[in-house]
């Protein structure tokens, strides 16, 4: 998605970028782990590959894709370069033709040191301000593997709730409406959030 390819949002613990060729290697040596695949049941690809789905999640208007950095590591520029910094991603799909405020929203942190420091969490609940505030969105659908329990519990902390089981594909659905209530708690919960121009570093005129 075009959208956001000038886009870097600043949080406490993550800063969101848009996905470049630059980060191209080292997402690739993450999909080399087997058990991220089973996680976020994905086939290998090679390098090539990796590179032509990079630049079909900028070019395609139903995938909203950020890269998720340490915020602590990247504060440090330009002592560290923004690869060195990368601890996952986060995406959300629009793909129901038939209801355009739904996205799908899934979130990977790849990088063991930054599992269980509140990342994920705060990388969904951007990506959610950014759907809401900036593509209409109106509802959220996780679909995640049954096995994957820390993935499951925290998008029921995020207030997703349970909407359908898949034995074929061993997943469970979760969904959020996103109303007013929702709305306003979400914008609370991201309000430390800063908006800047990517590359610059320069913070965007709203």
């Amino acid at each position: 998605m075009r959208l956001n390819e000038n886009t870097l949002l600043l949080g406490k613990k993550v800063v969101l970028v848009p996905y470049t060729a630059e980060h191209v290697p080292r997402y690739h040596e993450w999909m080399r782990s087997e058990e991220l695949r089973r996680l976020t049941a994905s086939e290998p690809l090679t390098l090539e590959q990796e590179h032509s789905m990079q630049r079909s999640w900028r070019e395609d208007a139903d995938k909203c894709t950020f890269i998720v950095l340490d915020a602590e590591k990247w504060q440090a520029r330009p002592s560290t370069t923004e690869e060195s910094c990368m601890a996952g991603d986060v995406n959300l799909f629009l793909t129901d033709l038939g209801d355009p405020s739904l996205g799908e929203i899934e979130v990977m942190i790849a990088e063991p040191g930054c599992r269980r420091r509140g990342f994920g969490t705060e990388a969904v609940l951007m990506m959610m301000s950014y759907g809401v505030t900036k593509l209409g969105l109106t509802k959220f659908e996780a679909k995640i593997g049954q096995g994957n329990e820390p993935s499951i519990r925290m998008f029921q902390k995020l207030h997703f709730e349970q909407v359908a089981v898949s034995s074929v594909f061993q997943e469970v659905t979760l969904r959020l409406t996103v109303n007013e209530h929702e709305r306003q708690w979400l914008l609370e919960q991201t309000s430390h959030v800063e908006e800047r121009c990517y590359g610059d570093g320069s913070p965007q005129s709203q």
